[in-house]
């Protein structure tokens, strides 16, 4: 049995040990609906008093389009010094297949910023080199519903780019499947999944990079905070790049955590255990 975790009242009762956060976005800042005021208000304030934040997401689009939707959302950008995706991450994978077919995965349009600028051809994908997911075609899918079409991948021997790692995210007051629940179903199958995006290294190394700069000076690990709602991403991510984690527990764990009723510290340590995170906090939503 591991240690009870600290419950924190906001993100000032740690702010003084860090000089930059790397935050999750989707299930931390918004929903995917809007913003949560409280959180823009504590990454505001950490600001305000002279630390960087960089934004490190899954989401399978470049930064550009999503600091525009950020916007819409009500996130404003003074909240944040920088933006690293999974999108930014996986160009580069995607941009080995230049000249080739590629075949996609994912809402049709919503993500054709992943694509531009690389000469990649989307085609069907007993035509395509390569699968590249970005979520599932639709909020309502699960990964099951993909299995046939996975066969023929599999019997191709086609790769699969995960574009983006996440396995479930909230969505208003839902929770929906993501593309890297279809990555696990399909790695499962023996399929080959290559993904970029957290838990992975380039993306921490690149957010480090990007708040190093914001700061003006280099960075110790030991004095970067991570924060997070997924013990997958989030939690291991940390974990394998050396910093602490303040663990969001009200979006994708809510329920099991009885985040907004009487949360169990024990239970909290319990979950994020396997990752090894070294967890400097916990509570239901990002605060000041």
């Amino acid at each position: 049995m591991t240690s009870p975790l600290p419950a924190i009242a906001g993100l000032a009762d740690l702010a003084g040990r860090y000089d930059a956060v790397l935050s999750d976005v989707w299930g931390v800042v918004h929903n995917g609906v809007s913003a949560f005021p409280s959180a823009v208000e504590a990454l505001v304030q950490f600001r305000q008093a002279g630390g960087s934040v960089v934004f490190i997401t899954n989401a399978p689009r470049p930064s550009a389009p999503l600091i525009e939707m950020l916007d819409r959302l009500g996130v404003t950008r003074d909240a944040y010094d920088a933006m690293v995706s999974s999108g930014d991450a996986t160009r580069a994978m995607i941009g080995k297949y230049a000249g080739r077919p590629i075949h996609h995965v994912g809402p049709p349009t919503e993500d054709d910023a992943l694509y531009e600028g690389l000469d990649v051809r989307r085609t069907g994908a007993d035509e395509a080199e390569v699968v590249v997911v970005t979520d599932l075609d639709t909020d309502d899918d699960t990964p099951e519903m993909y299995r046939e079409r996975a066969k023929l991948w599999l019997a191709r021997k086609l790769p699969m780019i995960c574009a983006n790692p996440d396995r479930v995210v909230e969505h208003g007051d839902k929770i929906v499947y993501c593309g890297g629940a279809l990555g696990d179903l399909y790695a499962a199958m023996g399929g080959m999944v290559l993904m970029a995006g957290k838990p992975y290294q380039p993306i921490y190394e690149e957010a480090f990079r990007l708040a190093e700069q914001a700061a003006g000076k280099p960075l110790d690990k030991s004095r970067v905070l991570a924060i997070g709602d997924s013990v997958r991403t989030d939690a291991t991510g940390a974990a394998k790049f050396g910093l602490d984690l303040l663990f969001v527990t009200g979006s994708i764990h809510a329920a099991e955590l009885d985040a907004f009723g009487k949360p169990d510290p024990q239970a909290i340590a319990d979950l994020i255990a396997p990752s090894r995170a070294n967890v400097a906090g916990f509570l239901p939503r990002l605060s000041w």
